[in-house]
């Protein structure tokens, strides 16, 4: 196997190798494996392809790192036609909360969520997907 060099957070690689002690992996590098395999296959999921989705993306940030907000603000409207919601709450003393509802297809979820994941200094991003065709044959009122 090649060997690869990666930087994180002090804090990260600690609960990394608290994890595999507690779930029995053989050490940091099981994980790191395990985790970017279900990161890379997230989106792989061929039976969402070529369908109308529905995704809820939620973000934890630090309020005073400014640039997070500036860049959440910025993808919402580079992503104007995918995001049909956005909701902004603070939590605690020091978090904000951005929450996006989006409507489109897979790739443009995929890079969406992406590109809020890249955002340096997000806390916690988190989402789920759903087909909105599944919706069909639900009688409105």
């Amino acid at each position: 196997m090649t060997v690869v060099s990666v930087s994180m957070p002090e804090e990260l690689l600690e609960r990394i190798d608290s994890f595999a002690g507690e779930h029995g992996y053989t050490g940091r590098s099981e994980v790191v494996r395990e985790a970017s395999r279900n990161l890379l296959g997230e989106f792989e999921d061929k039976r969402l392809e070529d369908r109308e989705l529905m995704a809820v993306v939620t973000v934890i940030f630090d309020y005073e790192t400014t640039s997070v907000e500036e860049r959440m603000m910025g993808l919402r409207h580079e992503y104007e036609g995918l995001v049909k919601s956005n909701f902004h709450n603070h939590v605690g003393n020091h978090y904000c909360m951005e929450l996006f509802v989006l409507e489109g297809q897979l790739t443009d979820i995929s890079t969406f969520v992406g590109k809020i994941r890249a955002t340096r200094d997000t806390l916690s991003v988190d989402y789920s997907v759903m087909p909105i065709d599944e919706f069909t044959g639900i009688v409105e009122e």
